[in-house]
């Protein structure tokens, strides 16, 4: 058993030595400090676009970097031929999810490590950034649920009058955000929107049917919100 670890802490062939207990307490530190940022966006991100997947690149790009600077250590040449290689991966490809581009990092940063015969490296890293993936796909991490429906209706009246609306949503929400407002066009009044946090989920049409029935209030519609995502 020793020999099997000696021969595969051993089967780096480039100039500089693997320093593996370097590549581990890195790999680890990265890690904890992409969970620490991720965690900071999550509790004061406040705008209605939000991305899951956004959140789970902050916890995995910090270790594919830590990756990348091991591989590259000083090397001109191979900082160049990442660069190329990653250049003809954009240019071929557009890719809109910034998870999806976190996986081509990945395969980049192994696909170098092996191609400059860093091999103890390339195993290391693909088994960590794989069990780090994972975490984030077992766990859902990143994922929020502030909201279980966004209402949309029609108020006709003028907003100084809207205390029944308010009302009836109050009574049947716990939390209440105005996602948006907007003049209706060709008609007086404004468009509405509302995110809801429902104290009883199972109630939502009843919601639906007092606004439809409250003065005022036309094309009342309402949108299932399972959890927040990139709008």
């Amino acid at each position: 058993m020793n020999d099997l670890a000696s021969t595969f802490l051993s089967a780096d062939y480039s100039a500089h030595p693997l320093n593996v207990p370097a590549l581990l307490l890195g790999l680890c530190l990265s890690f904890l400090s992409g969970n620490v940022i991720a965690w900071t966006y999550m509790a004061t991100h406040r705008g209605l676009s939000y991305s899951r997947s956004f959140v789970n690149s902050l916890v995995v790009i910090p270790m594919i970097v830590t990756v990348v600077m091991m591989v590259l250590n000083n090397n001109l040449v191979t900082a160049f031929g990442l660069m190329a290689v990653f250049a003809v991966v954009r240019f071929r490809n557009i890719l809109r999810d910034t998870l999806d581009t976190s996986y081509v990092l990945c395969v980049l940063a192994v696909g170098m490590a092996c191609g400059t015969q860093r091999f103890s490296l390339a195993v290391i890293a693909t088994a960590t950034l794989a069990l780090a993936m994972f975490y984030l796909w077992f766990t859902g991490f990143g994922s929020r649920h502030r909201y279980d429906v966004i209402v949309n209706l029609h108020w006709a009246r003028p907003m100084s009058e809207a205390l029944a609306l308010n009302q009836v949503l109050r009574r049947h929400s716990r939390s209440m955000q105005m996602a948006n407002q907007r003049n209706a066009e060709g008609m007086a009044g404004s468009d509405l929107s509302y995110r809801l946090l429902l104290r009883d989920p199972a109630r939502a049409d009843e919601l639906v049917n007092e606004l439809r029935a409250l003065t005022g209030v036309s094309r009342v519609s309402s949108l299932k919100a399972e959890e927040e995502s990139e709008l």
